[in-house]
């Protein structure tokens, strides 16, 4: 009873998954005693089940990426880190402690567990665990503002061509806004009016993302939206 590919592997429409006695799961079908993906997306195999989980659904981690991330564990080499990603990512303490000492330095003192940080991807190759640097300019813990979570494929719709559509949210709401490749934006303004109005143009875009016109439409929601509370 073969297995084509391994857990969390990425696989496409008419890919075969497994053959013989398994159970097609959500995104596959079974002809006969075989199981084919229907979607594109990363297989998992849990124990007679096979499914997969569809790609608009999580983040790819790719070389060069900024993300946005959550602190979920503090070891003695460093932590571990949700990137909204089926893959938890690593920030190596050495990546930010000079002449790190596990027996000296206390890493949770630096970031805990629950904390935000802004970070980068330099190294992932599916054969493990992304890795992060906090270590370029503006990289670290996020210590205020508001984080929005979409879904990532619509990420270059937020931004819009070059940069377009972003700089118009920024022009218009006031607030500084950093996009993380794998869904997550901070969004941090002077006036919580302001965050909400950001906050409100960014789901709009994501609910949207597959019109024309939408940078126009998005404009012109919040210039209604700030008339309204005057």
């Amino acid at each position: 009873m073969p297995i084509f590919f391994e857990s969390k592997q990425l696989v496409t429409p008419g890919d075969l998954l497994a053959e013989g006695d398994y159970l097609a799961g959500n995104n596959t079908h079974a002809e006969a005693s075989r199981i084919y993906a229907s979607r594109l997306g990363l297989v998992f195999y849990e124990e007679k089940r096979v499914s997969v989980v569809a790609l608009n659904a999580f983040y790819i981690p790719s070389i060069g990426d900024l993300v946005i991330g959550k602190i979920t564990e503090v070891n003695i080499s460093g932590w571990t880190v949700d990137i909204n990603a089926p893959y938890s990512a690593l920030l190596q303490a050495s990546d930010v402690v000079s002449k790190f000492k596990p027996q000296r330095d206390d890493l949770s003192r630096i970031f805990d567990v629950g904390d935000l940080v802004l970070a980068k991807i330099v190294n992932y190759d599916r054969t493990r665990d992304p890795l992060l640097t906090v270590r370029e300019p503006e990289l670290g813990k996020i210590n205020r503002g508001q984080i929005v979570k979409i879904t990532p494929t619509k990420i270059p719709r937020v931004i819009g061509r070059k940069g377009s559509m972003i700089n118009m949210l920024k022009k218009e709401t006031g607030c500084g806004i950093v996009v993380g490749q794998n869904g997550l934006i901070l969004v941090d303004g002077e006036r919580p009016e302001d965050e909400r109005l950001a906050i409100m143009a960014i789901h709009k875009i994501e609910q949207e993302a597959h019109t024309s016109g939408l940078t126009d439409r998005v404009t012109e929601m919040m210039r209604k939206e700030r008339e309204a509370v005057k």
